[in-house]
């Protein structure tokens, strides 16, 4: 049954990962990232963990996240804004 969908090529997004301290979101990151880049994208990452060695889980303080920019031509950064958020817990 063929759908009628519109397809939007952007030239850059940003995707940020968020979880707890030790939910894999550092992995999570790293490993879209990889797979990003042999597809031939350009990238630009940040990653964001807690100073605390273990925050208590659903806290703000033990949040951990990764952004990582994705554009077809050179990136410069890994962003501001958010386009795509995956969190893992309400806290996130």
């Amino acid at each position: 049954m063929p759908t009628n969908s519109v397809v939007t090529d952007i030239p850059q997004v940003t995707i940020r990962f968020s979880g707890d301290s030790g939910d894999g979101m550092q992995l999570s990151g790293t490993l879209f990232s990889t797979l990003s880049a042999i597809f031939g994208n350009e990238i630009a990452t940040f990653p964001d963990y807690p100073a605390e060695i273990r925050a208590p889980q659903g806290t703000l303080q033990g949040v951990s996240g990764f952004q990582v920019r994705i554009g077809s031509k050179d990136v410069y950064n890994s962003g501001d804004k958010t386009d795509v958020l995956i969190a893992m817990n309400p806290a996130a």
